[in-house]
């Protein structure tokens, strides 16, 4: 967890953290844990029938990827809310990027707190997940 500034203002990036190239030992493993087998993930020969180049990233480990991002920035404790929505494939090999910064700040519940916009990134730059998340100050 990153320390936190004491003076928080728009616009300032409060989440970032890159991750490694997902790797196809990286989804076999993701498919056991999740319990998510669907061959799509994981089987090259049924991607390619299904009109895919290869295989793809689950998206729910985009966005636990995401999660984790910001519970390395932010005490779980601090989080009040935390959503996504799907914005792309994630391809096989793809090294994300994980950001949220300050979109606004705001009193609620008897504390200060920021409501961020969150992205994940491929090393091109695509957006592959998109959210926001509260967080108490």
């Amino acid at each position: 967890m990153t320390e936190m500034k004491t003076e928080v203002a728009v616009g300032d990036r409060m989440v970032h953290k890159q991750f490694p190239a997902i790797s196809r030992h990286q989804l076999a493993l993701y498919c056991g844990a999740s319990g998510d087998h669907n061959p799509i993930h994981v089987d090259i020969d049924f991607a390619k029938a299904s009109g895919f180049p290869d295989v793809f990233t689950h998206g729910m480990l985009v966005m636990g990827y995401l999660g984790q991002a910001l519970s390395d920035a932010f005490a779980p404790s601090r989080i009040r809310a935390f959503s996504t929505r799907f914005a792309a494939i994630t391809q096989l090999g793809a090294e994300l990027t994980c950001e949220g910064t300050v979109a606004e700040i705001f009193e609620a519940g008897g504390e200060r707190r920021a409501r961020l916009a969150l992205t994940t990134r491929d090393q091109n730059g695509e957006v592959k997940l998109a959210g926001e998340a509260v967080v108490a100050l």
